[in-house]
């Protein structure tokens, strides 16, 4: 049902594509636009419970359009990337993910957006509470349940990728 990865000697384990899913900055989230065309918009995103959540309008936009239509997505989110330019290529990290999307309920919801405070906002805890209070009822808020989820990555050690990493080693 789902597409196989080429680069099998590239290939992830589930833990280590769900570590990408959750630090990564950004993801894009692919859905089936309701005029026929693909349709893949960059956005902000959390992981709770092997779950992907994200928040939008209430009820308006090609995002909640399509997914009314049809609640298969494709989510993908990249980490790490470094060009390698004498290889002619990149160290990189990346994730795909399918699911079916659909919104949540207001607990959920809270929660979601509380999370999204901690990992954009993690120095305005106070004030991005107050902020969830004042807009909760103008947001809308998406879970998607992943069915399948594959990760990819080209490493090589690099001072760059030793510093994302979070390591001190000398290089």
């Amino acid at each position: 049902m789902f597409p196989e990865m080429r680069r099998k000697d590239r290939a992830l384990t589930k833990e280590e594509a769900y570590g990408i899913l959750e630090k990564a900055e950004y993801g894009v989230l692919s859905t089936m636009g309701v005029n026929g065309f693909p349709y893949g918009v960059p956005l902000n995103y959390v992981v709770m419970e092997e779950k992907i959540y994200f928040h939008c309008a209430l009820d308006v936009g090609s995002k909640i359009e399509n997914i009314r239509k049809n609640a298969n997505v494709c989510f993908t989110a990249v980490g790490y990337t470094e060009p390698l330019p004498e290889k002619f290529g990149t160290v990189y990290e990346s994730v795909t993910a399918f699911g079916l999307a659909k919104e949540v309920d207001t607990a959920l919801k809270r929660a979601a957006l509380y999370k999204l405070i901690e990992k954009y906002s993690a120095d305005y805890i106070d004030a991005g509470l107050r902020y969830i209070d004042k807009l909760i009822e103008e947001v809308a808020v998406y879970e998607i349940s992943i069915e399948q989820i594959t990760g990819k990555a080209r490493k090589k050690v690099t001072k760059r990728n030793l510093d994302y990493l979070g390591h001190k080693e000398q290089f």
